[in-house]
């Protein structure tokens, strides 16, 4: 675990060394970081400022490269910040990035491990996978989305995976469905699973850990919280878990998913909405302007 959160110093530039579009709206970007990509964990993350104008931003690392000094995100466009940073371009510079911050995930040998990936949990769900694989868990992975299309990273998930099953609404792969649905059908076929872990939007993530509680499942999950400062200053991404306040950036951002109080967690989450949604089509005409008069 690490000691302490890193910022790199600023003689030395967050330069982006590869920019692409995972999926429809979702995007791989690999970042010039040697300082973090030594001190990372599995479940750790960073928060970037894309601009001078930009604010704080939380992402999941990835993966990493201690030899070429590089960690990898997979981000989401929903907002002004996530919109910038898809209009980056490789040898770009972002202007910050701290990290690694958060506690790492818990990695023992437990016996069969389930993971469930969705959005950015599909990239982010990695690195925990592959720890959980090498330290002796028969690992088995299901990643879901709305279609087969908006499925992405399955090379990595399927080097670390015993078992990789993919499941859509709308049936494109062989399995459709969610990722709960996936979860009964393993127990139905009479798996047992020793522990899961889930990463993706909040919804999927209560609706999972809803699947291991009848069987008691020990279930791990990485929440989504309002986040401004990242090292338990600020109090925005307060949480409640097993009836006390915790901080997602400091205590979590993996939390027992059978403990989490959802409905705080969605009313705080939802509080922004409205604002978000005005500031991203205001920024986004905006700059559909500026590209025009250009």
């Amino acid at each position: 675990m690490t000691d302490e959160p890193v910022c790199q110093d600023t003689s030395q530039a967050f330069r982006i060394v590869k920019m692409k579009a995972a999926a429809p709206n979702i995007y791989e970007m690999v970042i010039e970081a040697p300082i973090i990509a030594r001190k990372v964990e599995p479940g750790q993350f960073v928060i970037l400022i894309p601009d001078e104008t930009g604010e704080r931003v939380p992402f999941t690392i990835s993966d990493w490269d201690t030899d070429n000094g590089t960690i990898t995100i997979f981000f989401q466009e929903t907002g002004v910040s996530t919109m910038k940073m898809a209009c980056m371009k490789e040898g770009d510079v972002l202007v910050s990035v701290v990290g690694p911050l958060g506690k790492p995930a818990e990695i023992e040998k437990y016996g069969t491990v389930f993971l469930g990936g969705g959005c950015y949990g599909i990239g982010g769900i990695f690195p925990i996978a592959r720890a959980l694989k090498e330290a002796g868990n028969k690992v088995i992975i299901s990643i879901e989305a709305r279609s087969k299309y908006l499925l992405y990273n399955l090379e990595n998930l399927g080097s670390v995976a015993d078992e990789l099953i993919m499941s859509t609404s709308d049936g494109s792969t062989e399995h459709k469905g969610k990722i709960h649905n996936i979860i009964q059908m393993l127990l139905d076929r009479g798996e047992k699973i020793d522990r899961a872990h889930f990463m993706g939007c909040n919804f999927m993530l209560m609706i999972s850990s809803e699947a291991t509680r009848p069987q008691k499942i020990p279930t791990r999950v990485a929440l989504n919280a309002l986040m401004v400062d990242g090292t338990g200053m600020c109090g925005c991404c307060r949480c409640t878990v097993e009836g006390k306040t915790k901080y997602a950036c400091v205590d979590g951002p993996e939390f027992d998913g059978h403990q989490v109080d959802w409905d705080e967690l969605f009313a705080r989450g939802a509080h922004y909405l409205g604002d978000e949604s005005i500031a991203y089509q205001f920024y986004g005409q905006r700059s559909c302007k500026m590209d025009m008069d250009d």
